[in-house]
C-alpha cells in the first residue's frame, strides 16, 4: 500500500476508523478482534476502491465491508460472555478455578479506540458499549447482531441495512423483531440511570481509589450497590453482594493489598490499570484492567480483566509501576 494514490485512498477511510472499531467490537466482543476486523476491512476496501461507484456513501460502503469481515470472523455457536452469564455466583470463600481460554470472554475496549472527538456522538454511543450490552448482543445470531446494531444503534434505515446485508427490507424488519425479543430476555435494564453528573462521578472514582489503595473494604463497599458483582476474566468465578465482595477481597484477593491504580477509560466507564506489589520495595506489577460499572450513582460492577500482557499495551500502560 505504498504510493500517493494508495495513501490518499486510505486517508479517506481513516476518519471512520473509530466508529467502525466500535461497531466491530459490539459484533465480536473483543477489542483485539475489532481492531483486526477494521484493518482487514480497510485492506479489502482499498483493493476494491476502483469499483466503488458512489451509489451509497463511503461510510455505508465501509460498514458493509466491515460487516462482511465480522460475519466471516464469527464462527459457529461460540459466543463471548461474562462470568455471570455462564454460572450462578460463587461463595466468596470458594477456591479460584483455573482460567478459561481468552476467546470465551467479552473484553474491555479503550475509549480511544471507540470514541471520536464529538462529545455528543460519544454520549449517544456510550450505553451500547457498556460491558453488559456487548455481552447481551453476543446472544444473537450473527446477522441479527448486525441488523440490530445497524438499525437501533447506528440508525441506518431498513433499506440501507437491507442493501448492506443483501437482505430484503422485510427480512431486516423480521430479524430486528427477533433480536429485540432476545435482548429483552438477556439484557436487564437498570433500575436507575447509568449516568451520573460529573461531580458525583469524580467523587465516586476518587472514593474508589482511596478505599482500594487503603484496602478499606468498609469504605469500598459503601460505594457499591447492594448486589454489586465482582468478576475476574479469564477466571470464571464471580461473587455478588457487598459482604461477599468484602470477604473475597480480604481472603482470596488479599494479595491486592497495597496496590496502585492508574486511571484509564474503557467502554465509556471509569477504569484503571491496577498494579499489585511485586515483593520488591518500590515496584508494582500489572494485575488487571479494572472497569467500574455504575448505576444510580453507585458502583454496580467491579470487573478485573487479568490478561495484562495483552491489555496493558492496548491501554498504553507501562509494564511496571515504580516509586
Amino acid at each position: 500500500m505504498n504510493g500517493t494514490i494508495e495513501d490518499d485512498v486510505l486517508a479517506e477511510f481513516e476518519p471512520h476508523r473509530r466508529e467502525l472499531c466500535a461497531y466491530a467490537y459490539r459484533m465480536l466482543g473483543s477489542s483485539f478482534e475489532a481492531e483486526d476486523a477494521v484493518q482487514e476491512a480497510f485492506t479489502r476496501a482499498w483493493k476494491s476502491h476502483g469499483s466503488f461507484e458512489g451509489r451509497s456513501s463511503l461510510r455505508s460502503w465501509l460498514y458493509k465491508i466491515t460487516t462482511n469481515v465480522c460475519l466471516d470472523m464469527i464462527k459457529g455457536p461460540q459466543r463471548r460472555a461474562r462470568p455471570m452469564d455462564l454460572a450462578p455466583a460463587s461463595d466468596a470463600g470458594s477456591p479460584l478455578p483455573a482460567p478459561e481460554p481468552d476467546y470465551l470472554w467479552v473484553e474491555p475496549i479503550p475509549d480511544s479506540m471507540a470514541f471520536g472527538a464529538d462529545p455528543a456522538a460519544a454520549a449517544e454511543a456510550k450505553d451500547t458499549l457498556r460491558l453488559a450490552f456487548v455481552a447481551a448482543v453476543q446472544h444473537l445470531p450473527a446477522k441479527q447482531r448486525a441488523v440490530m446494531l445497524m438499525r437501533e444503534v447506528l440508525r441506518f434505515s431498513a433499506a440501507e441495512t437491507a442493501e448492506m446485508l443483501q437482505l430484503s427490507p422485510a427480512s431486516v424488519n423480521s430479524a430486528l423483531q427477533r433480536a429485540k425479543a432476545t435482548m429483552e430476555k438477556v439484557h436487564e435494564a437498570p433500575e436507575s440511570a447509568y449516568d451520573v453528573d460529573d461531580e458525583t462521578l469524580r467523587k465516586l472514582v476518587d472514593g474508589y481509589v482511596s478505599a482500594f489503595e487503603a484496602y478499606d473494604m468498609d469504605a469500598l463497599t459503601a460505594l457499591c450497590t447492594k448486589d454489586v458483582a465482582l468478576s475476574m476474566p479469564p477466571i470464571p468465578l464471580w461473587v455478588q453482594g457487598r459482604a461477599s465482595v468484602a470477604e473475597f477481597m480480604l481472603t482470596t484477593g488479599s494479595e491486592c493489598r497495597d496496590s496502585k491504580l492508574v486511571p484509564v477509560s474503557a467502554n465509556g466507564l471509569p477504569a484503571f490499570g491496577h498494579y499489585k506489589p511485586s515483593g520488591e520495595p518500590g515496584l508494582w506489577l500489572p494485575w488487571s484492567i479494572t472497569v467500574l460499572e455504575l448505576e444510580g450513582g453507585q458502583i454496580a460492577g467491579l470487573n478485573y480483566f487479568l490478561d495484562t500482557p495483552k491489555l496493558f499495551p492496548l491501554f498504553g500502560l507501562p509494564a511496571e509501576y515504580r516509586e
